[in-house]
């Protein structure tokens, strides 16, 4: 017989304890901030330190952290090495990649992404510019937090499900708490006929290059609307990410300019530092690029550039809200829905974090909420007149 007090913690685990994180970095002040940044938080637990990535692999083996801090550049055995072999140890590790912002360091990063990263932070450019150091430290924390309790969520799940069974003995009567995937269904706004977009807009955060990338894989000479992205990365990645997805899709791919023309054939990628919008000049849509203060502690915001388009376009106006944590999107598309433009939101279970898609699906803004390998195909079907 399964005593009550296993099924109590099969049931509870992982809810209360300590995220366990692993620092990896060579140099031995980037270790020592993190550690005293990462202790000072009473969820947050450093059970490992590695300074390469020869000693990572034999401390993930020994500690089994849920997340990992991964520095790129190390002696021995670089990041980007160790991260393939940390993500064959445990495939559901959530490993932030840290490096400086240079152009080889986030081309780097972009494919550390590809290669089983869960996200990215650039190191500040000093420790001792207090505001740089503050951002770091803010974003450092929102990212563990969320990929911490994106891997729990995941584990739950598959705990839940391998539980059931043994539930069942010593509580066949009791209802369980049911799944994510058995949650009652989300309200959806209904998809009005004689839908015409014009332009198509795409937000994202965590995970968003990896969602980007099949995207626009899948989208390849399926539409001729211009497109444009605010994906939360600071300058030089979102450089390397216009680079990057014009290798990928058929259409130019740049990092936007202010006062450029908005026209088909063409995808904006808003650069890191400034918000992109539009603005009506006569007969064109141009690209309007701001330092206005940051929204949802981030520049560029989804939220400016969906405003924009909506005051420019109206209805006219698709919109898909891919991974990302936080909120931001949210105003944005609660006034694109007031103008009765469309919106899409990727699906909890292919998020890597399910903030930014969440909280525009659970505020009932969404007129679709797919899973990521079938957006590119209602992106073509909307654009095209044919049913999603």
């Amino acid at each position: 017989m399964v005593h009550a007090n296993t099924i109590a913690k099969l049931q509870d685990k992982g809810t209360s304890d300590p995220y366990r994180v692993m620092i990896v970095d060579d140099s031995a002040v980037i270790r020592g901030f993190l550690t005293r940044w990462l202790e000072a938080e009473a969820d947050i637990e450093v059970v490992a330190i590695a300074n390469n990535g020869v000693v990572a692999l034999r401390e993930f083996q020994r500690t089994r952290p849920e997340l990992v801090i991964l520095d790129i550049e190390m002696p021995e055995m670089n990041g980007l090495t160790a991260l393939p072999q940390l993500v064959e140890m445990d495939p559901d590790v959530q490993v932030i990649m840290v490096s400086t912002l240079t152009r080889r360091n986030a081309n780097v990063s972009l494919k550390a992404l590809s290669s089983g990263a869960a996200d990215y932070i650039a190191k500040p450019e000093s420790i001792r510019v207090a505001n740089e150091k503050e951002e770091f430290h803010r974003g450092l924390m929102q990212k563990v937090r969320a990929l911490g309790a994106t891997r729990r969520s995941r584990n739950s799940i598959a705990n839940n499900v391998a539980a059931r069974p043994l539930l069942r003995q010593v509580l066949p009567k009791q209802r369980r708490t049911p799944l994510i995937s058995e949650k009652n269904s989300l309200k959806l706004r209904p998809l009005e006929t004689g839908f015409e977009p014009e332009v198509i807009a795409i937000g994202a955060s965590t995970g968003g290059p990896q969602a980007l990338f099949k995207t626009f894989d899948a989208l390849r000479g399926k539409t001729s609307l211009p497109i444009l992205i605010t994906q939360h990365m600071p300058g030089t990645f979102t450089t390397i990410l216009a680079e990057h997805l014009n290798k990928i899709y058929d259409k130019d791919c740049v990092e936007a300019t202010d006062g450029e023309r908005v026209l088909g054939n063409r995808v904006y990628v808003a650069p890191g530092g400034w918000h992109m919008t539009v603005a009506r000049r006569n007969l064109d849509v141009v690209i309007e690029l701001n330092q206005e203060p940051p929204e949802n502690y981030c520049r560029p915001s989804v939220d400016p550039m969906l405003r924009s388009l909506a005051d420019v376009y109206g209805r006219h106006v698709l919109a898909v809200i891919l991974t990302g944590m936080g909120q931001d999107g949210l105003d944005g598309c609660k006034k694109l829905a007031e103008s009765g433009a469309v919106v899409i939101g990727q699906d909890e279970e292919t998020s890597v974090v399910w903030g930014m898609p969440g909280a525009v699906a659970n505020a009932g803004l969404c007129n679709k909420v797919l899973p990521l390998q079938k957006i590119p195909v209602a992106i073509e079907n909307l654009t095209c007149g044919g049913p999603v």
